[in-house]
């Protein structure tokens, strides 16, 4: 049981490493237009799931009505989530691009309480309100702030990322195959940013070309990763592992892009991982113990 936790930590630490990667990708490619970056990450990662489907010889089965409406809010919110995400990459510190992107797995509880009608304690809701806190102080909400505008955008592609994965519990729980989940979304994604891409794509470098391929396949390694992680472990147990993408994309950012957030940004980082961190001993320790 020890063993499979320990492995589960590993698949989970680089995974954050790969995501940290496709980040520094995203922003490495240069001024490219938002929706351009994200049709050709989200391509990669459509190729490779179909090539999984064909393999496995898994049959794209979604299920009944309900599920199909679930999986294109999914797929909607994620790639809204995507797209913010992408924007603030470019415009941001990439540790404060990534650390709000993080506050994903808050604003998954705050929809699983509205839509799946899961349960959310006291202390959970003052997780929540913690974590929003702590985006505050990254965002600085203020109109002297000239990343007010992006810092934003990133904070409502954290909340995109937050519907998209509390949709995917619901299809989880109702037995609809990850790899259907993944090509959907990617073929979604495809089909939404192709029309901007005719109509107002640029021409790229081979050295851009290559950069977003970079981004494709890592995010490619980041999913393989937190899915084997979540193999050996449930999420519970390790997700607060997945905080080390912060460290990575802070020393990424600032050897590759001389990205130095300030110290209102540290400070946002700190409160936001201590809330993550509460999380995990309130999942793993103390409810443990109360049961």
């Amino acid at each position: 049981m020890k063993k499979s936790k320990y492995k589960a930590i590993i698949y989970i630490i680089l995974s954050a490493f790969s995501f940290a990667f496709m980040f520094a990708f995203v922003r490495m490619s240069g001024d490219l237009p938002t929706f351009q970056k994200v049709f050709f990450r989200n391509f990669v990662a459509l190729v490779i799931a179909v090539g999984t489907l064909i393999k496995t010889k898994t049959p794209f089965k979604i299920g009944d009505k309900k599920n199909h409406m679930v999986i294109f809010v999914r797929a909607a919110a994620g790639t809204a989530g995507m797209i913010g995400n992408f924007y603030a990459i470019d415009q941001l510190a990439l540790s404060d691009a990534s650390m709000l992107n993080k506050m994903s797995p808050f604003f998954t509880i705050v929809f699983s309480y509205i839509f799946l009608k899961e349960k959310l304690t006291p202390f959970q809701l003052l997780t929540v309100i913690g974590a929003f806190i702590g985006a505050l102080f990254i965002i600085k909400p203020s109109f002297a702030n000239a990343a007010l505008f992006p810092a934003v955008i990133g904070f409502l592609g954290g909340m995109g990322a937050g519907l998209a994965y509390a949709c995917v519990r619901f299809l989880g729980q109702h037995e609809v195959q990850g790899k259907v989940i993944v090509a959907y979304f990617s073929g979604f994604s495809c089909l939404i940013t192709l029309p901007y891409l005719l109509f107002y794509g640029k021409a790229m470098s081979s050295y851009q070309i290559l950069c977003l391929i970079g981004a494709g396949c890592a995010a490619a390694g980041g999913q393989f990763g937190i899915t084997a992680a979540y193999t050996h472990a449930p999420a519970r147990e390790i997700s607060v592992y997945d905080y080390s993408q912060l460290l990575f994309t802070t020393l990424l950012g600032f050897f590759l892009f001389a990205d130095v957030p300030d110290v209102w940004s540290f400070v946002g980082y700190v409160i936001i991982v201590t809330m993550g961190v509460l999380v995990f001993l309130y999942n793993n320790v103390w409810h443990k113990q109360e049961t």
